[in-house]
């Protein structure tokens, strides 16, 4: 059958198809299916959770591919799964059937096999030992199995509904968007929904962390590089831009960009064409611009950080996602999604939120936003054995999470980065000696006390520009 509006059939391939994407992604449209492709094992576990595709084409030649399709069956247990190998030899030791693949397709992919069995796929009875649907839950938290739309937003607050109406207004639109808000609270997301509600969709989704890569790098990842255009350039790369052809390319901290790299965004935004390094000609290429930034994009233009004429062609349409202290009731939807979704993970049966902890979650700050609300509700699923989720259940009241940074995995084994026994300090005390404990010592390199701290760099200058501003 051909899936209709009400049941889309979208389609994540994990790895190499070696097709001609263009051709490949109209020729599925033309049957009902949107593509969606995953390079690594890490985009696929990014886009899975916020699209939730129905069928899933995992290369088996990924070193993740066995605990990556684990995770995926136990988030939906109705996926379909179509395995791709070199050979039949691949499914000798029963490696198909381990893997809870409903078919196996074999190398070099035929677009019109691939397309067959995709149908096959969206003709048969829900897999072997999949609960019916009357009982099948929503896995809840960020895989929410929700349209790709609203897969971002749990939640029904009015802030999240203005939301909600710019997205489906801009959408479709060629126009720039530029999200904002705090860390946690969701703007890649809201950048997958723009995509996924976009006539784009049948395009990739190249999302590029602007505040996670060197300075000295950041160009080639952009715009790409070719062979020998410097030390370590082994092959031709495509940088992100390219990659994302035909679709959409989100800027995520745009704010970090390097000024140099600035100006030749700035170029690219006003011709639509890249040179990659060590290029002779450029090209052309039909990209959408989504970016973001968890800063104040105006105040980075005015202490010279970011250049004014790059804010204006950004900046055409702005979407601010709110904090969720400023989410009122959506507090305690997104905590007992979180709840049912880590308590199926874990195998244990929990009662829902006693009427005490929601109170006390509604009075909360909640300074990490949604991602801190998951890490406490995962705390609480983890470290208890079920019944109603009671306040004494909770991280120690919640007493550390307010930090917005944890302690590096082997803290233990370190000297305690701030002396935190000291009497009369109080939180925001503790967080700044933190922060300035680790600058000196990495001699006041941001980036890497950023690494140690296991923040982005752009908290740091966010709170050291806050510190400085109140001197």
């Amino acid at each position: 059958m051909t899936p209709g509006r009400a049941d889309p059939a979208l389609v994540l391939a994990v790895g190499d198809l070696a097709l001609p994407q263009a051709a490949l992604r109209q020729s599925l449209a033309a049957a009902g299916f949107t593509l969606q492709l995953a390079a690594t094992a890490e985009d696929a576990r990014r886009l899975f959770r916020a699209l939730t595709p129905r069928i899933v084409v995992l290369d088996l030649g990924l070193s993740a591919a066995g605990p990556l399709l684990a995770e995926m069956l136990q988030a939906k247990p109705d996926l379909a799964v179509l395995a791709l190998a070199a050979s039949e030899a691949t499914d000798s030791g029963g490696a198909t059937a381990l893997a809870g693949a409903r078919d196996l397709l074999l190398r070099p992919l035929d677009a019109d096999r691939l397309l067959t069995a995709l149908k096959t796929v969206c003709e048969a009875a829900p897999r072997p030992g999949a609960r019916p649907p009357a009982e099948r839950r929503k896995p809840a938290g960020d895989l929410a199995s929700v349209p790709p739309e609203r897969a971002a937003f749990i939640g029904s607050s009015e802030a999240m509904e203005r939301v909600h109406r710019i997205i489906a207004s801009v959408a479709r639109s060629q126009a720039t968007v530029f999200i904002t808000g705090e860390s946690g609270t969701g703007k890649e997301l809201a950048a997958l929904a723009l995509h996924a509600r976009s006539n784009r969709a049948n395009g990739p989704f190249i999302a590029l962390n602007c505040g996670a890569i060197p300075p000295d790098l950041l160009e080639s990842e952009v715009f790409g590089h070719m062979k020998g255009s410097f030390t370590g350039a082994i092959s031709d790369k495509p940088g992100a831009a390219a990659a994302a052809d035909g679709g959409t390319l989100f800027l995520d901290e745009v704010c970090e960009m390097a000024l140099p790299l600035q100006t030749k965004m700035l170029r690219f935004l006003q011709t639509s064409t890249i040179q990659p390094v060590g290029a002779v000609k450029p090209r052309r290429v039909d990209v959408r611009i989504v970016c973001a930034t968890n800063r104040d994009p105006l105040e980075a233009v005015r202490r010279g950080h970011f250049r004014e004429d790059l804010f204006y062609r950004l900046y055409v349409v702005p979407v601010h996602m709110p904090p969720l202290r400023d989410r009122g009731p959506d507090i305690i939807e997104i905590a007992e999604a979180a709840l049912e979704r880590f308590a199926a993970e874990e195998g244990k049966r929990f009662e829902g939120l006693a009427p005490e902890t929601r109170a006390f979650l509604l009075t909360q700050d909640w300074p990490g936003n949604v991602r801190q609300l998951l890490n406490v509700m995962r705390n609480a699923v983890v470290l208890n054995d079920g019944g109603p989720v009671t306040p004494e259940m909770l991280p120690l009241a919640m007493a550390g999470t307010a930090l917005n940074f944890d302690l590096p995995r082997d803290a233990e084994t370190r000297p305690a980065l701030v002396p935190v026994s000291e009497p009369g300090l109080s939180l925001a005390e503790i967080e700044r000696r933190a922060i300035e404990a680790a600058l000196a010592r990495h001699d006041g390199s941001i980036p890497r006390a950023a690494r140690e701290l296991e923040v982005s760099p752009s908290t740091l200058y966010r709170k050291l520009d806050a510190w400085s501003n109140r001197r």
